[in-house]
């Protein structure tokens, strides 16, 4: 079995200048902090972030934000962290924002490979300005592309040594989607047991998907 073991300042070297960062979690809830930390030290720059949101002050992304290494966002929300808008305003930070449903769609169709997704969301709206409109039986809906990351990081309550993880709770949003969707999938290990001991039930991203796992302190 490969050992997937890293530590967290070897996570960091492998998201680079340019890269697109797919996360996993909500408002900061099953990011992996540990991780986002040694990307700020490293300061890669020109990021593209892809997740559900932008984390709140102090918490989650939003250090990557604050330390100007983001170049660009594509979310769902941005109102929990105030710089993510504010830099939206200055013309500081190009912000994407999709319709929850439609992000989550896309990233899954972006890990399953998919071209894209068809929704009504967003029809008449700025959401479906440059878009593709296609007409099905007569009803018209927004073609969604599908979403793919260079990296994305993870976070586990539970991870054994071959990299399947069990989320606790909310910790789960998200992350079972963007590690399907990233061509390198790193994933943070609250706790780290040995292979067997989770539940095979219990699995909710199978270890195939996970290319690198940081032990928790």
């Amino acid at each position: 079995m490969k050992n997937k073991l890293i530590s967290a300042q070897e996570a960091a070297e492998k998201i680079k200048s340019g890269s697109s960062l797919m996360y996993g979690g909500f408002i900061g809830v099953g990011t992996p902090d540990a991780i986002v930390d040694e990307i700020v030290k490293r300061a890669p720059k020109e990021l593209t972030l892809i997740g559900n949101d932008t984390g709140k002050p102090d918490k989650g992304v939003s250090k990557l934000i604050a330390a100007g290494l983001v170049k660009k966002v594509i979310a769902s929300h941005i109102g929990t962290n105030p710089q993510t808008g504010e830099l939206m305003g200055k013309g500081e930070l190009e912000v994407e924002l999709v319709p929850q449903g439609s992000l989550a769609e896309k990233i899954r169709a972006g890990g399953f490979g998919l071209g894209g997704v068809l929704t009504p969301t967003g029809l008449g709206t700025d959401v479906a300005a440059g878009k593709q409109i296609i007409n099905v039986d007569g009803k018209d809906y927004i073609l969604e592309k599908a979403l793919k990351g260079d990296v994305a990081i993870i976070s586990g309550s539970i991870v054994d040594k071959a990299g399947n993880v069990y989320y606790k709770g909310t910790t789960r949003n998200f992350c079972p989607l963007v590690a399907a969707a990233a061509d390198v999938v790193i994933v943070y290990a609250e706790k780290l047991v040995e292979v067997g001991e989770i539940p095979p039930e219990n699995v909710m991203t199978p270890g195939i998907f996970v290319d690198f796992i940081v032990e928790g302190k």
